[in-house]
């Protein structure tokens, strides 16, 4: 299995309006969802489950259909409906996304009870769950039945990678809308108009992203991550040995560990310092009761969010080695399929006549392996000296 290529672009598609402006590549899914607000025959469901790959902008799908819902005017994108909507300020729009590995039932639990509600200013009880996928069997079933037996103004978007994602019961009533993977061209437009973005670098950086919006932004934007980009795609050709694999795994997953640290080192403060504030520390010496327990709790919760960080910098890092294979694999089969790095194709050269195809394919499936083998919690450094020992040897 090889990564997916960027889809051809066929020239500039008609611009959305309001709220759909930036769901680039869904025109499609788009159209569905417009209709579902006008509240066109059978167009509208209670419940929605909206797939897609990496970056394709589920959580926009969402926000947007949310808003649009909420909106008078069906999404105008400028009225306060829309703007409370997709920030998640408005009373009677709930955006769910987890920073740990998953969401428990007392937090679905707490879904289920706002989704009996009735709205309180807006046309619909709306609840957005971006993360779906990583709802627990436990929380499942406590959200089976509210889905199953919904409020009348109530509807349900939940979004996920794949229908397989969700369990069979829950996917079973939802309507299903999947999303496709922007064009390169799209993407590079995009950052161009909404970022400033140089239209050299925004060719780049949505080129080597393959389509997914949010990882090109941060290229974009980020020297520091074309640079981790370079170091991880330097790896292959360090590969020598039994001791230079364990080297390159160690060096990696110590980058992913930094990485992960410092982006959640900010918010860490920050919530430890609003727990002690309502806890009472630093009030004429006072420790209220419990006070250990639930800044231990806290420390459990940021410690299970570091590590989703680090899990996905490393996802990050092996969706780029899938690419230097599949360049790989192209030039060794002449698939004649656009390079995804270009800019390395003497080194893809030289690795596509010193080796074979099926070698390469072996190659990519150590990267997937990896990939079931970090979703299986197996430590990281243990997953990724695995699979650079699997690189190596072919």
């Amino acid at each position: 299995m090889t990564a997916a290529s960027p889809a051809v672009d066929s020239g500039p598609a008609p611009e959305l309006p309001g709220v759909w402006s930036e769901l680039i590549g869904q025109e499609r899914s788009v159209v569905v969802l417009r209709r579902a607000v006008a509240g066109e025959r059978n167009a509208m469901a209670h419940a929605w489950l909206v797939t897609g790959p990496p970056g394709s902008g589920r959580s926009n799908v969402g926000r947007a259909f949310a808003a649009a819902l909420q909106c008078r005017r069906g999404g105008c994108g400028e009225c306060s409906d829309c703007r409370t909507s997709r920030s998640g300020a408005h009373p009677d729009v709930t955006l769910v996304r987890t920073e740990q590995l998953s969401i428990g039932v007392d937090e679905v639990r707490e879904l289920v009870r706002r989704a009996a509600m009735s709205p309180t200013m807006g046309r619909r009880q709306v609840l957005v769950v971006e993360d779906a996928d990583r709802v627990t069997e436990r929380g499942a079933d406590a959200l089976l039945k509210s889905i199953e037996e919904p409020a009348p103004k109530t509807v349900w978007i939940l979004c996920a990678p794949t229908v397989d994602d969700v369990v069979p019961t829950i996917r079973s009533r939802c309507r299903l809308l999947t999303l496709q993977t922007p064009t390169v061209a799209a993407v590079a437009r995009l950052l161009q108009a909404r970022d400033g973005v140089e239209p050299e670098l925004a060719e780049y950086a949505a080129r080597v992203a393959q389509g997914h919006v949010g990882r090109a932004r941060a290229l974009a934007r980020n020297p520091a991550a074309r640079e981790r980009r370079m170091a991880v795609l330097a790896i292959p050709g360090r590969l020598t040995d039994l001791g230079s694999c364990l080297q390159a795994a160690a060096e990696l997953v110590e980058a992913t560990a930094e990485e992960a640290a410092a982006s959640t080192a900010e918010l860490d403060q920050k919530e430890k310092a609003e727990l002690s504030e309502a806890l009472g520390f630093g009030t004429k010496g006072a420790r209220p009761r419990n006070a250990q327990a639930a800044m231990k709790e806290l420390e459990d919760q940021q410690k299970a969010r570091a590590k989703r960080f680090q899990r996905d910098a490393i996802d990050r890092a092996l969706t780029e080695l899938t690419g230097f294979y599949r360049d790989t694999l192209s030039i060794q089969t002449g698939s004649g399929a656009e390079l995804v790095n270009p800019e390395l194709a003497p080194q893809l050269g030289v690795l596509a006549r010193k080796t074979t195809a099926a070698s390469t394919l072996h190659r990519i499936d150590a990267l997937l392996a990896c990939r079931e083998a970090l979703e299986n919690n197996v430590a990281p450094l243990l997953a990724v000296e695995s699979t650079l020992i699997g690189l190596a040897r072919g």
